[in-house]
């Protein structure tokens, strides 16, 4: 087996702590955003959340937006009922400055 040139070494090293600087500043958003996810989908198959008004839960899911740093707005919130079964959907943007980018997150 071949000695593998120096350069191609220092390249795979760049490589992966380019990788492991992504995951770190990304994984943390998508986790919070899995958690609202649970608290939303909890909220969803909770008996009583049926008895209230979409104002309550909407604050509800401000409140663990907030509780979460995620950008949550009172419009991106969309409750809709129907038949007895209530559907909550969350819809925002998270803005990350990455260096020498900038990406939008939807969820």
């Amino acid at each position: 087996m071949k000695n593998v040139p120096r350069w191609r070494v220092a390249a795979a090293i760049l490589v992966l702590a380019a990788l492991g600087f992504f995951a770190g500043v990304l994984t943390p958003i998508y986790v919070r955003g899995f958690e609202l996810r649970q608290f939303v989908s909890s909220l969803t198959h909770n008996v009583e959340t049926a008895d209230r008004s979409d104002g309550a839960l909407t604050l509800m899911v401000l409140a663990k937006a907030r509780s979460l740093s995620l950008p949550v707005t009172a419009p991106g919130v969309q409750i809709t009922r129907t038949e007895g079964e209530v559907r909550i959907a969350v819809h925002y943007v998270v803005k990350v400055d990455l260096p020498g980018y900038a990406v939008e997150l939807h969820f």
